[in-house]
């Protein structure tokens, strides 16, 4: 099945299930913008706790803050985002439509990647066991040919971005003949920036009103407070501070489901160090932040790192890690070294000292910075992709199976009676009424054992309990696994110690150790 099928079937089932909602349904919606369901806010707040626990239980020296959305303009000025937060925009004079210029350069590159992918494809067909992927890749004059296309692309795009080169944006797409989407046409206009913050007005009238912004990311809201957290915390250096919150960008190309939406949510922890030290830091929080990653267990084929080519104005080291989509690789974390930018930006104009007194030195100086910012929402949607499956059973019978991580499951346990009579049900509720001090747990007796396994496999639950009547002679139930759907008996007592080890996000910490 094409991949674009697919993730129209992750999408259709987020919305089937009570995951993800288009936003104003009743009212046709909103453009890129969506409702978390009853079951994916709950499989939000449990990626949003093991992202937390992993920063601020697990490290000594990283705490956390909640920072206020709306800020003092300035903030704004003195971080780059009124002057320099925009995207390069080009509209298609036929459709009318609006694209993102660099978006549109990365996907042709990207389909000379396809390209290539599919002569190696072929390749190993022809040869089987035989095959050799580098030799190929390195020999075949097919392969060469696009990849000196591909690499010459690549080199122009960068340096043009790098320079910010607007009209050289648009000649490169006139070159590569990429046409509109919608009417396949290459009637392009001139490419110019676009101011991605929302603004609005704080004050009760008019003439005392103040233009303030949406903030655009929760960085800043951590580096203002850098000395409140610093002194009445005793921090020393290197510390962090962690962050959750909502942030807001008027992207004109939202696309993807939730991939690029409007109003979206943020996990960063900025980590501040010595000057000088920053690059040491760096490779070790990249190393960090994917193996947070790869915990989750989709397999390190999913990950890939990218490092950046163009630098933000406020760093000296980036890097996305991306992860294997339906459409690509694509990031969902980005981990910089912003050097001392933001620090001494807010000191410049706010007018405060913001330094560090190194009582180990006796220097003070303005610390650097070690920043890892993940979307919650990209990480819901790499975690919804790479956990749906669909199969087909030894017995013919089809199931579609969301194969969450157990620890991020949103319920942990279904608790089904065999039948609704004979005090199969009332054992069930009491069970329930047990568990659920413990764990999300649903109950359900309506119609077939089978019918009710697909419904919890659907929603991703990791195990099902069935009380039968043999529960009701030994205070025993069956046990079964989503993934192998293997059942095994287990008595009652030992239910809540076996879940416990099994789908607790503690368990998943202890991996990061």
């Amino acid at each position: 099945m094409a991949q674009e099928d697919v993730f129209k079937k992750i999408v259709a089932h987020c919305k089937e299930y009570g995951f993800v909602f288009p936003s104003s349904e009743i009212y046709d919606g909103l453009g890129a913008v969506y409702d978390y369901g009853q079951l994916g806010v709950e499989l939000k707040n449990n990626i949003k706790q093991y992202w937390w626990q992993s920063m601020v239980l697990l490290h000594d020296n990283i705490v956390g803050i909640d920072s206020a959305i709306f800020m003092h303009p300035t903030i704004w000025k003195a971080s780059g985002h009124v002057d320099a937060f925009n995207d390069p925009l080009i509209d298609n004079r036929d459709s009318k439509k609006r694209y993102r210029a660099d978006v549109l350069i990365e996907d042709q590159i990207a389909k000379y990647d396809e390209k290539i992918d599919k002569e190696v494809a072929k390749a190993a067909k022809r040869f089987k066991e035989n095959f050799n992927e580098e030799q190929f890749r390195t020999t075949s004059p097919r392969v060469l040919e696009i990849q000196v296309k591909r690499d010459a692309l690549h080199e122009r795009f960068a340096k043009a971005m790098n320079e910010n080169n607007l009209e050289e944006l648009r000649q490169i797409i006139l070159d590569e003949e990429i046409v509109c989407p919608i009417s396949g046409t290459r009637n392009w206009t001139e490419v110019r920036q676009f101011n991605l913050m929302f603004s609005t007005e704080m004050g009760s009238t008019a003439d005392a009103s103040m233009k303030i912004y949406l903030r655009p990311e929760t960085a800043q809201g951590i580096f203002v407070n850098y000395l409140n957290v610093q002194k009445t915390g005793r921090m020393k250096i290197p510390f962090g501070i962690a962050q959750i919150g909502k942030a807001f960008r008027n992207e004109i190309v939202a696309r993807q489901f939730i991939f690029r939406m409007r109003e979206f949510e943020q996990m960063e922890m900025q980590f501040f160090v010595k000057p000088g030290t920053e690059l040491e830091w760096f490779p070790k929080w990249k190393e960090t932040r994917l193996k947070w990653h790869k915990a989750l267990g989709f397999g390190d084929d999913h990950y890939r790192f990218h490092d950046h080519e163009k630098l933000a104005h406020y760093a000296n080291a980036a890097t996305d890690i991306e992860f294997l989509m339906p459409f690509g690789f694509k990031e969902v974390e980005g981990i910089h070294s912003r050097t001392n930018f933001d620090l001494s930006q807010h000191q410049k104009y706010s007018g405060k000292k913001i330094e560090y007194f190194d009582p180990e030195t006796g220097e003070s100086y303005t610390p650097y910075v070690i920043e890892t910012s993940i979307g919650v929402d990209r990480m819901f949607l790499s975690i919804m992709s790479a956990s749906f499956d669909e199969e087909t059973l030894e017995n013919g019978e089809k199931r579609t199976v969301l194969k969450l991580p157990a620890a991020l499951a949103p319920v942990k346990l279904a608790v089904l009676p065999l039948l609704k009579k004979d005090g199969l049900p009332e054992k069930a509720r009491e069970i329930v009424n047990n568990l659920r001090f413990h764990f999300n747990t649903q109950y359900d007796e309506k119609d077939s054992i089978g019918k009710r396994y697909r419904r919890q496999d659907a929603i991703g639950t990791p195990y099902c309990i069935t009380v039968d009547h043999q529960t009701l002679e030994d205070n025993t139930v069956t046990l079964r696994n989503r993934d192998t759907m293997q059942q095994e008996r287990v008595a009652i007592d030992d239910l809540t110690g076996i879940i416990e080890e099994r789908v607790s996000i503690t368990s998943l910490l202890k991996t990061l150790i």
